[in-house]
């Protein structure tokens, strides 16, 4: 579970009406999702996202509705791993649920500035900004958290589980 990517940093309170729209909600192809990603927020915010990219969030990221939408489009527009100040609980538990790595820093989240370049270890909860070289931490993903990220989901790993 380790990651490197440019951060994308967006403010305190982002929705998941500002991640994905409802008018996008037609779907549930990540790509599609995924190419809408923050049309909320900016149009054509998710242009400037390469693959491994690294979303970073303020306070309270994902609140408003409980749509899984939401993950799977940061995962549609090839961003595996999101961190935040904090994350709204449902929010925090459909990323999981549809296997987006999400890592809550609290204050440190003022080390990291939108185009950093982030190292990023979910298992030990480990951050490396290297343009500021910076060391931030987090609690690291629980061992039953990691199985389901590992899997894709929680329904791969219910899946696995029941085969």
């Amino acid at each position: 579970m380790n990651y490197a990517g440019k951060a994308h940093k967006v403010g305190d309170h982002i929705d998941t009406d500002a991640i994905i729209p409802a008018r996008f909600l037609i779907t549930t192809d990540p790509v599609e999702l995924g190419s809408n990603c923050f049309e909320g927020l900016e149009n054509g915010w998710v242009k400037r996202v390469k693959p491994g990219d690294i979303l970073v969030g303020g306070k309270n990221f994902g609140c408003g509705s409980s749509r899984e939408h939401a993950p799977i489009a940061i995962l549609g527009a090839g961003m595996p791993v999101v961190i935040a100040h904090s994350f709204a609980r449902i929010f925090y538990r459909n990323g999981f649920n549809m296997g987006l790595v999400l890592l809550e820093i609290g204050d440190d989240i003022e080390k990291i500035s939108d185009g950093d370049e982030l190292e990023v270890n979910a298992k030990e909860g480990a951050i490396k900004n290297l343009t500021t070289n910076a060391e931030i931490r987090s609690l690291p993903v629980p061992e039953f958290m990691a199985e389901i990220l590992d899997r894709g989901g929680l329904v791969n790993y219910v899946r696995d589980k029941v085969s």
